[in-house]
């Protein structure tokens, strides 16, 4: 049984809720502004995973005696979210875990995965001047939150996280210039032309993991990583590193991510290359050029940092910091 794949749950479940306290007091950091979450509005988009040895027999023998069904999972994450009264998403995904496996002991793992639905704010003229509406916010198609957790009861009848990460996913970042590609294998199978001065447009989802989960939670602010923080690293360092590989470039950004954030113990990377093609080179009186969509297929990379990256070297965290 310890080996055996059997679970079952429910996606797709989309929960909102307006005025969840917000997170203030996050730690300042160079490359960004942002020191609170309003929580105006927590958008969420959950899927639930659940398993345990007692549910072996619903496989087998079609015995539902034990199941819950994966609709009453729904109204159970959003009833639980009424009752949440912390501030982040791995907060609230821990909170209804706890929950789960006290209301149903017959299963013996949960996992869950939160994927934000963002809303950003709006202008409206208040006194003549354009400023940002607090009840109008757009439903925005970019990049988003993420967090997964994984966990079990253990012998004290108390949550115990098996594993946990928080990130950022579908990232979309274009730099028109300041990026180069050359010095790479050139054989019989190579056509593709050495760049000094290529834009580069590139996917990128990023994943990083506390030492310490309740830091996670929100209970200490300053210890708390929001993904538009990260945000504000990874565009700092694209703009300023004279990049020569995305791989170059995903590394000095999990390394910056790891020095303004010690209470992580590491970085993933999962990144695409998007770059456009040169459609027309040169336009008279114009530093401009004309591109289009790439066609497939395209290249990608994965990578993880971790604190061992930066012990390396005494140097890195000078030279990162002085990007």
């Amino acid at each position: 049984m310890e080996n055996r794949t059997m679970y079952y749950g429910k996606g797709d479940v989309f929960v909102y809720r307006t005025n969840v306290k917000p997170l203030t007091g996050l730690r300042k950091i160079p490359e960004s502004n942002v020191t609170e979450i309003n929580n105006i509005i927590f958008g969420w988009n959950i899927k639930v995973e659940v398993s345990g040895q007692q549910l072996f027999s619903s496989f087998s023998e079609g015995n539902n005696e034990l199941v819950v069904a994966t609709d009453s999972m729904k109204n159970f994450i959003h009833k639980h979210l009424a009752y949440f009264n912390g501030r982040t998403i791995e907060g609230f995904l821990a909170f209804v875990a706890d929950r789960f496996l006290e209301t149903y002991p017959q299963m013996d793992t949960i996992k869950l995965i939160g994927e934000e639905i963002p809303f950003l704010a709006t202008k409206a003229l208040k006194n003549g001047s354009p400023l940002e509406s607090n009840i109008v916010f757009n439903h925005s198609r970019n990049e988003q939150s993420v967090a997964t957790l994984f966990a079990k009861k253990n012998e004290n009848d108390s949550l115990e996280i098996l594993n946990h990460s928080s990130g950022i996913q579908d990232l979309q970042l274009i730099k028109i210039n300041g990026n180069s590609f050359a010095g790479f294998i050139r054989d019989e199978y190579t056509t593709l032309q050495e760049d000094y001065n290529r834009p580069l447009f590139i996917y990128l989802t990023i994943s990083w993991n506390y030492e310490n989960f309740k830091d996670s939670t929100g209970e200490t602010p300053a210890l708390y990583v929001c993904s538009e923080q990260v945000k504000d690293i990874v565009t700092t360092v694209f703009h300023k590193l004279d990049t020569l590989s995305i791989q170059h470039l995903i590394y000095q950004i999990g390394l910056n991510i790891l020095v303004r954030f010690p209470q992580l113990t590491e970085v993933t990377f999962q990144s695409q290359n998007r770059t456009w093609e040169t459609v027309v080179d040169t336009i008279p009186d114009s530093d401009g050029k004309v591109y289009t969509e790439p066609r497939p297929p395209y290249g990608f990379q994965g990578f993880r940092l971790t604190r061992d990256d930066l012990n390396q070297e005494n140097s890195v965290d000078e030279e990162i910091t002085q990007l």
